[in-house]
């Protein structure tokens, strides 16, 4: 692995994947253009939730901004951001962050080359907007099924008085939003010069399906990466084989957390680069990445 802080010019992939200890922003600004052939990740939303603040509220237990759920039949549930609690400041703010991030990865990122992003069913319109905006094509979402125990709560202090009312939906599903570069041409055109402008199939007979079944990372995975917005394995390997058509490519995380988008690039043996600004969870990916990459994921029904 190597490991700096700062931009680098070029990338020597000679190890497969690179770490960057540094603003997603900041490393960005200084990247070379058309160097990035997709983008991976998963994002703060509340922006401040991994604030050192907030990450002590979190670790204590209790207050700020990650909801403690409690346990529901015996299984311990994760804690999750607050995103019912969002102002119409805080959504503005968020607005503000994906056209910042949007404007600063097209440059970056080679014609045609698609931008898969975690997201939330209450804030997903935040993320497809500004990207728009920008420039960036829209080109569906990534329906991930996966049965989190969130939500279906009745009315907090009320419960009883009504035991037939839920405040919102169970989760079922998680939306990643895809959007892509526009192409230089055809897409024909556009895979020829850049290898990218699709998305790579599941084998010849089957595309690639926008919906996704997923449970939640569990075991071993979480044991590595105790990262409270850890995606399994076999989730995201299924997305960044899917990300380059060719298979050919460097794939990015500009909010790497704990590593886990880089393991599975490992593990599909594509390169990669991994940005994250906290160190906590910098020292945490550069410890989890070679065990996740090494975990045994099942195999794909479809393959």
């Amino acid at each position: 692995m190597a490991e700096r802080t700062g931009a680098a010019r070029s990338f020597d992939f000679s190890q497969s994947y690179l770490v960057f200890k540094d603003d997603a922003f900041e490393w960005l600004r200084t990247a070379p253009r058309n160097s990035i052939h997709a983008v991976v990740t998963d994002p703060p939303y509340g922006l401040s939730e991994y604030s050192d603040e907030e990450l002590q509220k979190l670790e204590k237990g209790r207050g700020g901004i990650w909801r403690i759920p409690p346990t529901l039949d015996g299984c311990t549930r994760s804690p999750l951001p607050r995103f019912t609690v969002m102002s119409r400041t805080d959504h503005q703010k968020l607005r503000e962050f994906f056209t910042r991030l949007a404007t600063l990865l097209l440059p970056v990122l080679v014609p045609g080359g698609h931008v898969f992003i975690a997201t939330n069913p209450l804030v997903s319109h935040l993320v497809c907007g500004p990207f728009a905006t920008v420039g960036f094509e829209k080109r569906g979402e990534i329906v991930r099924i996966v049965h989190t125990l969130r939500g279906g709560d009745r009315p907090k202090n009320a419960h009883k008085e009504f035991p037939l009312v839920s405040v919102m939906p169970r989760s079922c599903w998680e939306p990643w939003v895809l959007l892509r570069k526009p192409c230089e041409g055809r897409v024909q055109d556009n895979l020829r010069k850049w290898k990218t402008g699709g998305l790579r199939r599941i084998s010849d007979a089957r595309p690639f399906r926008d919906l996704i079944e997923s449970s939640p990372a569990r075991g071993k995975e979480r044991k590595v990466a105790p990262h409270p917005s850890l995606k399994p394995q076999a989730f995201l390997r299924q997305i960044v084989r899917a990300a380059l058509p060719l298979g050919e490519g460097v794939i990015l995380d500009p909010f790497m957390g704990s590593g886990s988008t880089i393991a599975a690039c490992v593990a599909c043996e594509v390169d990669s680069i991994g940005i994250e600004s906290n160190s906590k969870y910098f020292l945490m990916a550069n410890k989890a990445i070679p065990h996740l990459s090494r975990l045994v994921t099942p195999k794909h029904p479809d393959a």
